[in-house]
């Protein structure tokens, strides 16, 4: 079973859920911040969590705890562009520990990935969707329960398509 994302709803099997896409809509990325939520089937890497404000993840994929010191580089420049980093770099990155609850989970998208090319766009992710919905700088974002259940539910082999 696959992850089908469109304009306005994400679905998995039989469950639909609205969603926040990128302000640009869904195209094909042509750099980094263009506001394009990529085009594509993807893979999820990982599950990037609060264990704060997420008290039990239950999920069949690898997870990694949110620390104060964690970011996503987002700098063209870096050899760590498109990765996951930790702050005692001098680049540019996102902070993954935020005071807003929007990367208490985090599903990282294999976008941009093997090989990563510098400035194609970077931290593609399925996140926590902003009050009503608000769109996105790419990602794809839902509400904190509906993630919660798809997190319980999707596997290695599960695809996401945009």
């Amino acid at each position: 079973m696959h992850i089908i994302i469109n304009k306005k709803f994400l679905t998995y099997g039989n469950y639909k859920v609205k969603c926040a896409i990128g302000k640009r809509g869904i195209g094909h990325k042509k750099k980094e911040g263009d506001l394009i939520t990529p085009k594509g089937r993807y893979r999820i890497k990982y599950i990037l969590y609060r264990k704060d404000r997420v008290k039990k993840i239950q999920s069949k994929l690898k997870k990694i705890i949110i620390t104060k010191k964690m970011g996503w580089c987002n700098d063209p420049t870096s050899k760590q562009y498109n990765k996951l980093v930790y702050f005692s770099t001098s680049y540019r990155y996102e902070k993954l520990y935020r005071k807003e609850n929007t990367y208490d989970i985090i599903l990282v998208l294999n976008y941009n990935m093997n090989p990563i090319v510098k400035n194609k766009g970077s931290a593609i992710f399925i996140h926590v969707a902003k009050k009503n919905y608000k769109k996105t700088e790419g990602c794809v974002a839902l509400s904190k329960i509906h993630l919660l259940k798809i997190v319980k539910d999707i596997k290695k082999n599960t695809l996401v398509k945009i």
